[in-house]
């Protein structure tokens, strides 16, 4: 039974490398690790069992998959099956493909282990776009969001691969600040309520939770994304440099997803292309002993995503022009600070102590 231990030495004792069997250890060592993990559980105060689904995990040799009925799992557009992976996209020009789940999962806490590769002969900057991992309402949709819909309802965790926003930038004979620059690839993790539009030429900066870079093109070892929902947390965690190691990415607590929805990934190509293939998917299903109170708080249903003092999207109408204004909105700070963008021109929502952290006007459907 592993500990759900807060500090690192605890989140590395219980990654997926710990299923694998350990050589032979003297007693003293075998003491020092039961220690170990009577810490992690104490300092926690919850323990937790995991269990493999394998109704909702997708690996070698892929049996079925793509065949008409008789899989879990549905092939999409480019994608295919080889005999070592399921190839979202070849290294080829405006592309896209997708696999995604046919069970919708329904399972309370739950951790998502990805196996992936993207490779390609482009040099750095000259490839694209990146995949996504999604757990939404919609399936097999496609379109402009790493292969999947727009406006979707759920969450995406995305592997961005080309910079958008600085060669927008670059275009407008700008450059960027140490504050904004970032490198790619970035991982970037979004939860969407259906009305929320992800912002290509920003690379989904308006709306992401959270994210990190992750060097994964091209690499000669095995690439590894960790995706956990567990007490409306939502961590993710990359293991990219060949040493079985993880590597926090972000950790956002107050994220509530419904039950019932798709786990799939997509990926898309476009001037730009790169192989990008899914080796693997694993979803573990994970028991957590809860409290009383603990358990009356989750009693509530979740029947659209949120994320706790973040309001996804807060839209105004105007009188007059009958044009809706929208702004994403953070949490609120002591002062009121704008961040400044050349593509949102309008006139800020002064809401209280708040930051809006983008804002567009949309114009009402004729007729």
């Amino acid at each position: 039974m592993a500990a759900d231990g807060r500090n690192h030495y605890c989140r590395e004792s219980k990654m997926p490398f710990r299923r694998k069997i350990m050589p032979f250890i003297t007693h003293w060592t075998f003491i020092v690790l039961l220690f170990s993990a009577s810490l992690c559980s104490a300092d926690d105060d919850h323990e937790m069992e995991e269990f493999l689904k394998r109704e909702h995990s997708l690996s070698k040799p892929y049996q079925g998959v793509g065949s008409l009925g008789s899989s879990h799992w549905e092939l999409m557009g480019d994608a295919m099956v080889t005999t070592e992976q399921v190839r979202l996209t070849p290294d080829m020009q405006s592309r896209q493909g997708a696999v995604w789940s046919r069970i919708p999962c329904h399972l309370q806490d739950w951790e998502m282990q990805v196996h992936f590769k993207i490779h390609g002969q482009g040099k750095k900057n000259l490839n694209g776009d990146g995949l996504a991992i999604w757990y939404t309402k919609e399936r097999m949709q496609k379109g402009p969001v790493f292969g999947n819909m727009d406006n979707f309802t759920g969450l995406g965790v995305f592997v961005d691969t080309y910079p958008n926003e600085e060669k927008h930038l670059e275009a407008q004979k700008k450059r960027y600040t140490p504050r904004t620059q970032r490198i790619f690839p970035f991982v970037l993790a979004m939860v969407g309520n259906g009305s929320i539009s992800y912002d290509h030429e920003r690379d989904g900066r308006p709306t992401e939770l959270g994210g990190c870079n992750a060097m994964v093109r091209n690499l000669k070892h095995d690439t590894f994304l960790f995706i956990r929902y567990i007490r409306r947390r939502l961590t993710v965690m990359i293991d990219i440099d060949g040493q079985h190691e993880w590597r926090d990415c972000l950790d956002i607590p107050g994220v509530r997803l419904p039950q019932g929805y798709y786990f799939g990934a997509t990926a898309i190509t476009g001037d730009l292309s790169d192989n990008h293939d899914i080796i693997s998917l694993k979803l573990y299903q994970l028991t957590v002993l809860r409290s009383q109170k603990e358990e009356e708080e989750e009693e509530e249903e979740i029947t659209i995503p949120s994320v706790d003092n973040i309001e996804l999207l807060i839209c105004k109408t105007h009188t007059h022009t009958r044009a809706r204004t929208c702004a994403v909105f953070f949490p609120c700070f002591t002062t009121f600070t704008v961040i400044p963008s050349s593509n949102y021109l309008l006139p800020i929502l002064k809401l209280p102590n708040c930051r809006p952290l983008f804002q567009r006007e949309t114009n009402p459907k004729k007729g």
